[in-house]
């Protein structure tokens, strides 16, 4: 099949290269955002899917809007279907047409929870232990279309939306190679999704990733782990900006390590006087930070001070005297 590929991150990459490389499907074009100004310097940069089809002399196409010269472009290519990847835009009844109902998404959940753009910090937001890959039919109303295949997705204790989306990224390209196989050869059966199961995500915004560390250890676990890479949590160590960059449960890393003299150490730090969330109690070498929360105790293993480079814990305390017994947030 001639596809036009539609995708603009480096979570769609995987994908591409999957499609580019099929024996049985045909990149004609891509179809991919404009190049977005990054930097200090505002410099132009081209997008992940962009740089990819670039190097394997794909023909680009990146229209400001999906209207009728966008549409007459494309269809200089003659596709027969498009493959849709994280391209970040609606398309529209017009654009659809050109492909017959060969037209496929890939989604990272389990449609039809979590429609919308950020389905994977969502999942790990609200503590799922599994999510899934959908592909589905492109319809107008946003994630809303036919399954034609969906695959459950295990979300580990410690996976970030880096690393969960990594894992999905290169299984999903794999299913969507085979969907478009399914339709040519007609042997799939689109399921309707259940519009009573729905849930929606939003964009992310910088301000989500700020840290309350009222919160709960698991919350706060949680949100570090949504939103890495973006927007990072964060939050304040007196006058400067902190991202945290990683963490661990303590109970957890007490649990799996089974060490009575770790508990012991442990323990002499944290049974003392009921703490301010966001105490900074202390350290452990073979933990890292730990960190006083609205219930329960955190442990910071990488930080990050703005406009500073990411360091492990240790690094961190060595160039940072007066960290332990501070107060963060507020």
């Amino acid at each position: 099949m001639r596809i036009l590929f539609a995708g603009t991150p480096a979570f769609a990459v995987p994908s591409l290269k999957q499609l580019h490389e099929s024996s049985s499907h045909r990149v004609v074009a891509v179809l991919t955002n404009p190049d977005a100004p990054v930097g200090r310097g505002r410099k132009l940069k081209p997008s992940p899917v962009k740089q990819y089809a670039l190097e394997h002399d794909i023909p680009v196409l990146q229209p400001s809007r999906l209207g009728r010269e966008a549409r007459e472009e494309v269809l200089k290519y003659e596709p027969q279907g498009m493959a849709v990847v994280a391209y970040g835009r609606i398309f529209g009844p017009k654009f659809l047409s050109l492909f017959n109902g060969n037209a496929v998404n890939l989604h990272p959940s389990l449609l039809p929870l979590y429609r919308g753009p950020a389905p994977l910090p969502a999942a790990i937001l609200a503590g799922d232990s599994v999510t899934g890959i959908s592909i589905q039919k492109l319809a107008l109303k946003m994630d809303s279309g036919d399954i034609l295949i969906q695959e459950q997705l295990p979300i580990h204790i410690n996976d970030s939306a880096a690393t969960l989306g990594d894992r999905a990224s290169l299984r999903g390209a794999r299913l969507l190679s085979d969907a478009l196989d399914g339709l040519e050869n007609n042997s799939l059966t689109p399921r309707v999704q259940d519009e009573t199961a729905a849930s929606y995500c939003t964009l992310l915004h910088k301000d989500d990733g700020i840290v309350d560390w009222n919160q709960s250890a698991h919350a706060i676990h949680r949100l570090v782990r949504a939103y890495t890479p973006w927007p990072l949590a964060h939050t304040r160590w007196g006058e400067r900006g902190l991202n945290i960059l990683e963490t661990r449960l303590l109970t957890q890393e007490l649990e799996e390590k089974n060490n009575p003299d770790l508990n012991r150490r442990i323990s002499s730090l944290t049974e003392s006087a009921v703490r301010k969330p966001g105490t900074v109690i202390g350290m452990d070498k073979s933990l890292g930070i730990l960190v006083q929360t609205g219930d329960g105790i955190l442990v910071l293993t990488r930080l990050q001070l703005h406009t500073k480079k990411a360091l492990d814990f240790i690094s961190f305390l060595n160039g940072n005297s007066g960290f332990i017994s501070s107060v963060l947030g507020g």
